[in-house]
């Protein structure tokens, strides 16, 4: 072996050593990385809760929500949040839950504003999420309030009053008790074979036309 070729594996060698040494001193850590900064958490830890817990510091009105949607959001969701194309309406549907087809929009479906701000802040505009500042989420989520009649024109939307704006359907969602309504039911040693409760076929989606063939379905847009 060459003295070059020598002083290369001792080399490898030592710094195996050290770090082997250094592993040992500190088993529980990977060696890598760093502690995150606080100001790169806040960076990331945006979510908000639905009673409107962890809204930024802000404010936005229905005129400057207007000029920013029309830039940045009327081309997938339509000028009046009628929907573009494929794109989903944010506007409109009032009333309809109950159709056949109901039409889920902001003031026919979403139950609470803060949700809103949330998905808004973290998703859009579409392909270019989170470039929305505090302010300018404010103010986009309180001209579509004013799209579905929630708010007034001169409404300005803050981080003081987001919380108490009422949606129409505010309430129509209820707390998943099956914890209680379906306790009943539970059974630590359930019956695999030769039970005594065995299901009863009622009804068969042939017989019902569930699925109906292609002459007598409905028509799909």
């Amino acid at each position: 072996m060459s003295n070059s070729a020598s002083r290369i594996t001792a080399l490898v060698v030592g710094l195996l050593a050290v770090a082997a040494a250094d592993a040992a001193e500190k088993p529980s850590k990977m060696g890598i990385g760093r502690p995150a900064l606080p100001e790169e958490i806040a960076a990331w830890d945006t979510d908000v809760q639905a009673d409107g817990r962890g809204l930024p510091p802000g404010r936005g009105t229905v005129k400057q929500g207007e000029e920013i949607y029309i830039a940045r959001c009327a081309s997938c969701h339509g000028e009046f949040g009628q929907g573009a194309g494929r794109w989903p309406a944010l506007a409109g549907g009032q009333g309809s839950l109950k159709a056949d087809r109901p039409s889920k929009t902001i003031g026919s479906f979403w139950s609470a504003v803060a949700p809103l701000y949330d998905y808004t802040r973290r998703t859009m505009p579409w392909g270019n999420a989170r470039t929305l500042s505090a302010d300018e989420t404010y103010a986009v989520v309180a001209f579509l309030l004013n799209l579905n009649d929630i708010v007034p024109d001169g409404f300005e939307l803050n981080d003081r009053n987001l919380a108490s704006v009422k949606m129409p359907n505010a309430t129509g969602f209820s707390a998943d008790d099956r914890e209680v309504s379906e306790k009943k039911f539970w059974n630590k040693n359930p019956c695999m074979k030769n039970c005594r409760d065995v299901p009863k076929i009622t009804g068969r989606a042939g017989d019902t036309n569930v699925t109906p063939d292609a002459k007598s379905g409905p028509k799909v847009d």
